[in-house]
């Protein structure tokens, strides 16, 4: 089973950047469609923003225009950049195919606060 493993959270002030990184065991992000998944405390986990196979991108309304996914294939990396943060944005953020399988990787926090 390929494994993921996210990284690049922390604490940022509001409007400010973050850019995450998620890894692959595995060859899968030039095989599948993946996304960003993120979910705050006490609400379900949401899906953010995905990229196909081929390139295509699409966001949920909360992030569009602020956020940024892509990936590099030959490196097994994909990315979230992340532009004027704010404060509803600190969730813990995961990678994952889309639709998701069943393994879920630790996830990286990101929190929004002045």
């Amino acid at each position: 089973q390929v494994q993921l493993v996210e990284s690049g959270g922390g604490l940022v002030q509001p409007g400010g950047s973050l850019r995450l990184s998620c890894v692959a065991s595995g060859s899968i992000f030039s095989i599948y469609a993946v996304g960003w998944y993120r979910q705050a405390p006490g609400n379900q986990r949401e899906l953010v923003a995905t990229i196909t196979s081929s390139g295509i991108t699409n966001y949920s309304d909360s992030v569009k225009g602020r956020f940024t996914i892509s990936k590099d294939n030959a490196k097994r990396t994909m990315y979230l950049q992340m532009n004027s943060l704010k404060p509803e944005d600190t969730a813990v953020y995961y990678c994952n195919g889309n639709p998701p399988t069943t393994y879920w990787g630790q996830g990286t926090q990101v929190t929004v606060s002045s």
